[in-house]
Parts: structure tokens; C-alpha cells; sequence
């Protein structure tokens, strides 16, 4: 790793942190940018080199990051070809925005802004109204989704303008609060293989004058989770889902744009309490804390009652060389969660906010189990996990 340009032995400064290109080049720009292509009010292109399309498919490949794909080119030789000229394409990389994780992605995806405003700031998140956790993936503990993400979804704008709208996934996805959120608004399609998908991804495009679906494959990310980035059941994944984005770009209609990216990137994390500080077994980073939220990468700190300032000068002394390691006012004027946070979501931010930059993970072996011996993890604002892949082909 290249050595950092400011003295190791202080905390990293708030505002070394590559902050995501919210505007410009995240995943909260790729809808808006689409559908405003195709005349839908209320929608602004905010990538301007993406050539409107009468029928545009976003495909997005769970956990598939730009380095791990440019890393693969025989695992994933259409891809791979995509990421020059070939067969019509371009390749560019987008940021995913802050934290870099599946709840917060989809959101920033499916709505076309950032998470400062839909609200889903990370993996889990206090619930000011409550003052439990709230696991954005799973919706647990229940809360109402309309209330929680209150925004229109892209896909709800197009097909009030009359755009052919469809989402193609697996079918346990279609009730799922999150999707309500995030990913409605037209006909949903559930499908089990990833073959069955790619083709009625093809009809729906075709069924249109004007059409915007969206599909998604999770499991490269599920076997990155388990086993690791580049271990065998990594690589079988990402060829699989390389022809599976072969079918789908050889079936499109005319007319149409399909775009290829993901969610959010990866890395493997060694074991050992070198890269894996314990929360549950660290009683500086315990003390004065209330609850611990987000992930291993990207953890929302709170603090109890009065103890805000005492928990962040803890925690910066502790990681600070490893982490950035903000306040939630430093975090949010930094603009990690975009160029504005809502008054509603501001209380679902931590008092303190620590976003990894080496290969580091602030685990909690009791309260997450599961989590804390994963071996690929993701969420902070290196490369590694905020670019993704854009891959474009046209018919």
C-alpha cells in the first residue's frame, strides 16, 4: 500500500477521505440519468455522457466490484471486453456512495439519491423513534417502510410518465420492505435462474416503445462473503454471471442501452486481532457507547447520553491510523452521506462515524456472530469497495 502523505503517528485527517462523487458519478446518478433520457419529469441527467435510449435494462451483480473485475479477464471475458470498445461498449467506474454496502446501494440505486436523503445510511441504523437497531436488509425490527424512505423510486416516476417498468429477481424479493422502497414501481417479475431472468429481462425491454427495467444477480457477492474474493466458488460465480450478461446483451431489442454494475466492491480480511479489532472484548472502544451499528468497515457509533465527544476522542486515538474516524457533524459537512442529510436522518447517523482505510475490520464476536467471521467484507471508501463497474451495450 502507497504511503500516505501526512505523519502516521496522527489520526488520518476527515478530509483525506474519498468522499463519493454524489452528482456526478455514483450509483444515486445512473437512474435519474437514464429516465431522464427518455423525457420522465422530475428527473435530471447527471452523467451526461450516456447516450439516451428509447429502452434502457440496468443489470446489478451483488458485491462485483471494478477492481475485482479488471483483476478476472478470463473469468469474465465479456465483461472484461466491455471495459473498452468492444462489442459496442464502454466501461467506466462509478462510486457507490457512503457506506458502501447492499441496503444502502439499492436505495441509492432504485431512488436516485444519495443516502443522506433516502436514509438508509449503512448495514444497521438507530432508529431515532425507538432507539433500537435497525437492520436495513433484513427490516428488522418492523418499521414502516413509507415512513422510513419516504421518496418516490425512479422506477415509480417513469411508470407514472408512461414508461414500460419492470424489475426481474429472484421471487422471495418481490414483498420485501426493501424493495417496496427502493425497487418498485411498474410490474415485478420473480424468477428463479439466473437464465430464466435474463430472458424475460429481454421480453420486458421489448414490451415497451419506451421501457426501464432492472435486474439482479447476489450470489458473487454471497460467495465472496463466504469463502473470500478470488477463491474457486468466487471465480465459478463470476463466470457464471458473465454469461449470464452475454445472454441478456445478445438478446436485447433494438434501441435499447443495457448498463452492468453493482452494488459495491470487496475485499478479503485476514484473521487474527491484527486486522480484527474486537468491540465485545475492547473495553476502551466499549466505553461510553450505547449501541454499535453499520458493519465491520463502516461502523455508526452511539454514544450514551453526554458521552459524544469523550467516544470520538477515544475512538480516534484507538483507530485513527487505520480509520477515518469523524464526528457525525464532521461526517456529514464532510459530505460522506452526500451533498445534504435530511432532519430525518440525521438522529440515524452515529455520534461517531469510523470508515476503514487499511485491511481492518471493528468485528463484535456476541452481538454479530455471523458477521464477524466473514472472510470478504466491504462498506468504507477505498477503491477496492466504492467502485463499481458501468458497462454499456447498445442495440
Amino acid at each position: 500500500m502507497a504511503q500516505p502523505d501526512w505523519d502516521p503517528v496522527e489520526p488520518l485527517p476527515i478530509g483525506s477521505a474519498p468522499v463519493p462523487a454524489y452528482g456526478s458519478g455514483s450509483l444515486a446518478d445512473l437512474l435519474p440519468t437514464l429516465a431522464a433520457g427518455m423525457g420522465v419529469p422530475g428527473t435530471t441527467a447527471a452523467i451526461p455522457e450516456l447516450t439516451p435510449a428509447d429502452r434502457n435494462c440496468v443489470f446489478l451483480i451483488d458485491g462485483l466490484g471494478w477492481e475485482q473485475l479488471k483483476a478476472h479477464p478470463e473469468e469474465a471475458p465479456f465483461m472484461s471486453a466491455l471495459l473498452g470498445s468492444s462489442f459496442g461498449g464502454t466501461g467506466r467506474p462509478l462510486t457507490t456512495g457512503f457506506p458502501a454496502t447492499t441496503a444502502t446501494s439499492l436505495a441509492s440505486v432504485g431512488t436516485g439519491l444519495p443516502p443522506g436523503a433516502h436514509g438508509l445510511p449503512g448495514y444497521t441504523a438507530r432508529n431515532p423513534e425507538t432507539g433500537q437497531l435497525m437492520n436495513q436488509l433484513r427490516w428488522y425490527p418492523w418499521t414502516p417502510p413509507e415512513v422510513w424512505q419516504p421518496y418516490p423510486t425512479v422506477f415509480q416516476l417513469a411508470d407514472r410518465a408512461g414508461v414500460h417498468t419492470a424489475q426481474v429477481s429472484a421471487p422471495h424479493f418481490q414483498n420485501t420492505p426493501l424493495t417496496k422502497i427502493a425497487l418498485s414501481g411498474g410490474t415485478f417479475h420473480g424468477r428463479l435462474t439466473g437464465e430464466d431472468r435474463m430472458d424475460l429481462a429481454a421480453e420486458q425491454l421489448a414490451a415497451g416503445d419506451r421501457s426501464l427495467v432492472y435486474t439482479y444477480y447476489s450470489e458473487v457477492d454471497g460467495n465472496g462473503h463466504r469463502y473470500g474474493v478470488d477463491s474457486d466458488a468466487w471465480r465459478g460465480q463470476l463466470m457464471y454471471v458473465d454469461r449470464l450478461v452475454q445472454r441478456l446483451a445478445e438478446q436485447l431489442p433494438p434501441r435499447t442501452a443495457l448498463y452492468v454494475t453493482a452494488d459495491h466492491g470487496m475485499l478479503d480480511i485476514p484473521f487474527g486481532p491484527e486486522h480484527r479489532i474486537d468491540f465485545d472484548e475492547d473495553w476502551e472502544l466499549r466505553a461510553g457507547v450505547a449501541l454499535l451499528g453499520g458493519e465491520g468497515r463502516a461502523r455508526h457509533v452511539y454514544a450514551v447520553p453526554g458521552a459524544a465527544s469523550d467516544v470520538l476522542a477515544v475512538w480516534r486515538e484507538v483507530l485513527g491510523e487505520q480509520f477515518w474516524v469523524a464526528g457525525r457533524d464532521e461526517a456529514v459537512a464532510a459530505g460522506w452521506f452526500g451533498p445534504k442529510v435530511d432532519e430525518r436522518v440525521l438522529g440515524r447517523v452515529g455520534d461517531v462515524v469510523a470508515a476503514a482505510r487499511d485491511d481492518m475490520l471493528i468485528i463484535a464476536s456476541e452481538r454479530e456472530p455471523k458477521e464477524s467471521v466473514l472472510v470478504g467484507n466491504h462498506g468504507s471508501m477505498t477503491p477496492v469497495e466504492q467502485l463499481v463497474p458501468l458497462l454499456q451495450v447498445r442495440s
